[in-house]
Order: structure tokens, then sequence, then C-alpha cells
């Protein structure tokens, strides 16, 4: 027989594993337990603007608060590394950025975890493409014309970037590798000051989000050069494609990243399954995907081994793309 004592503790820990299952996604089933939602980027930004939208369709999913923290830095893996480090019951969430999880592993000597081995992927939620855009005093107005130009005046070229293994800096050094041209990077420590200096004539061209860099196109502030998506974008019909430009190196490129949500390390299996549907579910919200198509991204809606083979694809892309460059 089982004393009474033993009796006492085995149902206490009973207690306390039902607890614990009950605390993450389903914080919501009843308690309200609110959602810590990590961005690695500052406020205001497009990342930023991307999850506050997300987490209030996240919340309804939920029946719950889901509260954006901003942790900027390192690549936005300060974000990551707040996510590692937290209690792996579903309250702790990642809005993260496919650049820190594929871009960050190939140029930081000191990245403090492995974003392969030490999180939970839980479920994609957007893709985002970029545009190039360059000062309007170039003299090149297409893909063909710039990498003719390119090659005719090596090294002349600059572009500007976020920094150092932002999404606009490797999109860009995917795209000197494979036309075979020759550019000047310069890291800013964001998207608006590059674009000032690119309208400004004081670097050539970058890339910028197509929902951000329409509006200087729109104003004739820069000149558009092409977008990086698949297919044009409906707001700017008359901005071709990279494809489309008749350069063989470049007929399956494509410049952009994504969203995705993670969660710590060591996540029930039935509470990660349980949060996957609800940012299916938050995906799929009416609302959402008005604002979201308003921005330019586009829905994700696939399944939590999509994003693992996403991103192991495309940090093995970038390891050799970005081969010889380090941020520390």
């Amino acid at each position: 027989m089982i004393s009474t004592s033993r009796r006492h503790l085995l149902l206490s820990g009973l207690a306390l594993c039902a607890a614990t299952l009950a605390s993450g996604p389903a914080a919501a089933q009843g308690n309200g337990q609110p959602v810590r939602l990590v961005v690695g980027y500052a406020a205001g930004g497009p990342a930023d603007q991307a999850a506050r939208l997300f987490a209030v369709a996240l919340g309804k999913t939920l029946n719950t608060t889901v509260i954006v923290d901003n942790k900027p830095g390192a690549n936005a893996t300060l974000a990551g590394y707040e996510v590692v480090r937290a209690k792996a019951d579903g309250a702790t969430l990642w809005f993260a950025a496919s650049a820190a999880l594929t871009v960050a592993p190939n140029i930081m000597k000191s990245l403090p975890f492995d974003p392969a081995r030490d999180l939970t992927p839980v479920a994609p939620v957007a893709r985002y493409y970029n545009m190039l855009v360059a000062n309007t005093k170039e003299p090149f107005k297409t893909t063909q014309e710039l990498v003719a130009y390119a090659k005719a005046h090596p090294d002349k070229l600059s572009y500007g970037s976020s920094g150092v293994g932002s999404s606009n800096h490797v999109a860009m050094a995917l795209f000197a590798r494979q036309a075979q041209v020759d550019l000047n990077h310069i890291p800013y420590k964001g998207n608006a000051p590059a674009m000032t200096d690119t309208i400004g004539g004081q670097i050539d061209m970058m890339f910028d989000i197509i929902s951000t860099a329409s509006g200087y196109v729109q104003s004739g502030k820069v000149k558009p050069i092409a977008v990086g998506s698949p297919r044009r974008n409906p707001s700017l019909p008359n901005v071709p494609t990279f494809r489309e430009a008749g350069i063989p190196a470049l007929k399956d490129y494509e410049a952009g990243g994504w969203y995705a949500i993670y969660a710590p390390k060591g996540l029930a299996p039935e509470l990660t399954q349980k949060l996957a549907t609800a940012v299916r579910q938050a995906v799929d919200d009416a609302e959402l995907k008005k604002r979201y198509a308003e921005l330019g991204y586009e829905q994700w809606s696939g399944t939590t081994q999509d994003v693992v083979n996403t991103a192991a694809r495309e940090r093995t892309q970038w390891a050799g793309v970005l081969k010889g460059v380090t941020l520390d």
C-alpha cells in the first residue's frame, strides 16, 4: 500500500505536470496567462510591425494577451537567446526573422546558441520580398544594364544595407555572386539611413522590403530596378522581376526572407502541436491576411517541418555565399 505521505507527494506531482501542460498555448484555456512574443528588432521597424499585427491575431486564437517584447541586437540573435533561456512552457515565443536563423550562424563566431539544436520550431508565418532601388542619377535602369555597367566598372558601384548579415546584405551578396559582378558593401544601422544615402547619391543602390521601398519609388525619389519575388508585385505592376532580366544565372534568383515562430527547446510535442495549430489559425485570420497583403507580405501557411527544411536549406546556401564574411 502507498503511505498517506507518499500518496500526497504523488498527487502533487501529477497536479504539477497537469499545470505545466496547461500553461502554454492553451495558457489561454481559462487562466488567461499572457504569451510573450520576442522580436529581434527595434519598435517601429518592418519586423516589429509584422509581429504586432500577428500578435493581435494570435491573441484572438489563444483567447489571451500576446505581448510583443523587443530585444534588438546582434543580428536579431539576442531575441533568440532570450527564448533559448526561457522556460519551455509555451508562454515565451520568438517571432524569428530568417536571417537570424540562416545567416547569423555563418557569420557570427560567438553565437551563444545553435538555432538548429537549441530551439523548437513551431510554424511559419509569412514570406517577404525585397526590391532593388537605385539613385535616380545612375546610368542604368534595368538589371541587364546594371550588370553590364558593373562589369565595365569593377568595384565602382556601392550598395547599402541595414547591417552585415541582414537580409538586404545577403540578397545583394547572392546577386553579385550569381551575376559575377564586384560591388562594395556599405553597412548602416538600419534601412532608413541607407535609403537616405541612396536618395542623396552617397551610395548607388540598396535592397529594401517592397512595402517600404514602393513609397520612395512612387514619389520618384529612387528608381526601381527589379523585385526579388517570383512574380511581379500587384502594387508595382511595371517593375519586372529579376527572373525576367534574361540573365541565365538569375533565372531562379529571389531576394527576401520569412518569419516563423520558435519556442524554447524541450517544449512538449503535444504543446508544440497545439501551438502550431494556433499559429496556422492566426495566419488564416482575415484581418491579418488583409493587413499583410497591404504591406507586401505573403501568407505562409505551412507545417513545422516546412520551417525545419527551409531553414536548413538556406543555412547551407548562405554558408557558400558568405564564406569569409564575419561579424565578430
